[in-house]
């Protein structure tokens, strides 16, 4: 299967060998590459066209590798960066991470672990780009830092908002707790004709009977005991803008009579007044039950419900829509670092997230994060920061983002593994693929470096057909 397209990935090694299997890898599978001899040459590159990720050895000459990740940074932020690095130097990567590198790679390479990688990082642009797009193209009113999503139920859903903003329908949404509902209340009100008029918003669970008529209706002096002043209420407030009923399934029986009159009437009467007032409402209304059931079960009024239910947008659970915890979890830290120098997650921790269900959905994810952004020790969050109540996949995962060791690491087993190829494997192997280094390396499940490393050993020299070199 051939990957989806893509921009080209950059390879910046100073050896040329090096590049040009990395080249060769990629090219076999589907991806398109661009050489650079070094960071210098790299970056001129990068300043005239666009790539899809990048891939740079740490040693090189004048400009390192970490130079190379620090200008990307600086210059082009979207694009993530894949270091290189010997094995020797693992904690130099993972200094690299916390300055904001995508991920490494050990020598020697494995080359299904470094597709691997690239695509991931490739995946990570293309839903950091799309989201751009989608947030663009939504409507600027927006604000970018309200809503991000890229899952295809939640572009669906963004289609259906800017439909029905633009009528004076009732909108019904939705959703359990910690949803986003009253985030796409607002958004159906960004994007109306009403945008410049009031937005007021109403828990209607926590409207009692017997303070309903004066919040939701204003009262006149007078009209109750200590009511020293007129007030306006809460509907009049909304006039010629948006009223968002929250948690519209809890609204008590008299409320909802009184509430169903409004809609009908178009007209409001303060409490203790003889006068009515017309009043310009635009309803939107959000419950976490389903409101047919609740008017077969006798709960709530069904001449109400078709009041409210003009246009009804369901809000899918985060589980399901877990491509969008990403750019949540990147919004979240962004807006909770303030000051703090809080750069990327690792990759352990990204997995972690990913794999939690999230029962408090997106309210649960945010105050995870907020909490992870205030106690984090480092630049790059680790799965060790995150909350222990995210579960034992959370526990495997710190042990991945600590720093490899010689013995027990897969690198220490791929030499091992490297070092008790025999001569007479190694010959059928490079037969068997007519002497292409690269094939021959994946038959034997070792690296291309680990080949050239066997040949010397055993003084073979390259076949005449060897394409791989």
């Amino acid at each position: 299967m051939m990957p989806p397209a893509h921009s080209p990935i950059l390879i910046v090694d100073d050896d040329a060998e090096n590049r040009e299997l990395l080249a060769e890898a990629l090219a076999t599978n589907g991806y398109e590459a661009r050489l650079a001899s070094g960071g210098e040459e790299a970056c001129r590159m990068a300043e005239e066209q666009e790539f899809g990720a990048v891939v740079s050895d740490i040693q090189m000459g004048a400009i390192s590798g970490i130079e190379v990740l620090k200008w990307f940074r600086k210059h082009v932020p979207e694009t993530p960066v894949v270091l290189v690095t010997a094995f020797g130097s693992v904690e130099t990567a993972i200094e690299a991470m916390k300055q904001g590198a995508f991920d490494y790679v050990t020598k020697p390479i494995h080359v299904s672990e470094f597709l691997m990688i690239v695509r991931r990082a490739l995946d990570h642009q293309r839903l950091v780009r799309e989201n751009r797009e989608l947030r663009a193209a939504f409507d600027q009113r927006i604000r970018a830092t309200s809503i991000v999503a890229q899952s295809r139920r939640m572009v669906e859903i963004f289609k259906l908002v800017g439909k029905v903003a633009q009528t004076k329908s009732s909108v019904l949404i939705y959703g359990e707790t910690g949803t986003g509902k009253e985030l796409i209340a607002r958004a159906v009100h960004d994007n109306s004709p009403r945008a410049s008029r009031p937005f007021v918003a109403i828990n209607c669970s926590a409207l009692p009977d017997n303070l309903l008529e004066s919040e939701l209706f204003g009262h006149v002096r007078g009209a109750f005991t200590n009511a020293d002043r007129p007030r306006r209420g809460l509907l009049e407030e909304s006039s010629g803008g948006t009223v968002f009923l929250d948690e519209i399934s809890d609204l008590s029986p008299i409320g909802q009579a009184k509430l169903l009159r409004v809609l009908q009437e178009g007209e409001i009467r303060r409490l203790g007044s003889n006068t009515t007032m017309k009043v310009d409402l635009r309803v939107v209304s959000a419950s976490r039950r389903d409101l047919d059931q609740a008017v077969k079960s006798g709960g709530f009024r069904d001449d109400l419900l078709y009041r409210l239910k003009t246009v009804t947008i369901p809000l899918p659970p985060l589980r399901e829509r877990k491509e969008d915890i990403p750019l949540l979890a990147d919004l979240f830290m962004v807006r909770y670092a303030g000051g703090k120098d809080i750069r990327g997650f690792s990759t352990s921790a990204r997995d972690v997230l990913m794999g939690y269900e999230w029962p408090g959905n997106v309210r649960e994810l945010e105050h995870v994060i907020e909490r992870t952004v205030a106690l984090a020790a480092g630049p790059i969050i680790s799965a060790e920061d995150l909350p222990r109540e995210l579960g034992e996949h959370r526990d495997a995962a710190a042990q991945r983002d600590q720093p490899a060791t010689v013995t027990g690491s897969r690198f220490a087993i791929a030499r091992r593994k490297a070092a008790a190829i025999t001569r007479e494997e190694l010959l059928d192997a490079l037969n068997a693929t007519r002497g292409n280094k690269l094939h021959t390396a994946q038959v034997l499940g070792i690296s291309r470096w680990a080949i050239n490393r066997l040949m010397d050993k055993y003084a073979l020299s390259s076949p005449a057909d060897d394409t791989a070199t």
